[in-house]
């Protein structure tokens, strides 16, 4: 049995899931997110989902603890959010937002205008002394992931200094330089 999907998930205050026809519909105080399901039930009792499946085949066991787990971060999503922060490593590198426009000035001859998902905010924190910080918030967890995993791909940090665009408390593999 999968330990994710055996575990239930309470639901709280100011949340409704609602399960029709292969879809889980949830509503909070920050959004509506759905999401397909197959070859699970989901049972609603009590403020309280359960996922069960039909068998154990092999694709049923990989869905069991894979919608379990979609299921609560929709949950957690509309109900307080999701936040990605990343980090501008560089000299010279900026990055100012106009509502949902990122503008980034990251090394190239160029600036890049980013143009966000509605569902998505942005803020910069720009701090002398400190690399500008960019943070990413949304009900939608793929959604911000996905939103923010593109930022990065504009100047992946490289392995010798360090420079590009990170994620808040990630740990880069550094190399040496050239040995004399």
């Amino acid at each position: 049995m999968s330990r994710i999907g055996k575990n239930p998930i309470t639901i709280p205050e100011g949340v409704t899931v609602d399960v029709k026809d292969g879809m889980v519909t949830v509503k909070g105080k920050l959004g509506e997110l759905t999401q397909e399901f197959s070859d699970i039930d989901i049972k609603i009792e009590d403020g309280i989902i359960t996922f069960e499946r039909f068998s154990d085949k092999k694709d049923q066991k990989a869905k069991h603890g894979l919608y379990r787990a979609l299921v609560n971060n929709m949950i957690e999503g509309v109900s307080k959010g999701w936040t990605k922060q990343l980090e501008l490593v560089g000299v010279g590198y900026r990055a100012s937002n106009q509502g949902n426009k990122l503008d980034l000035a990251i090394g190239y001859s160029h600036n890049i205008v980013f143009e966000l998902a509605p569902e998505v905010t942005v803020e910069t924190v720009s701090d002398k002394g400190k690399n500008p910080i960019v943070k990413l918030t949304s009900y939608d967890k793929q959604l911000v992931g996905q939103v923010a995993s593109k930022i990065r791909s504009f100047r992946a940090p490289e392995p010798y200094k360090g420079k590009g665009i990170k994620f808040v408390g990630e740990q880069l593999r550094r190399k040496a330089g050239k040995s004399a």
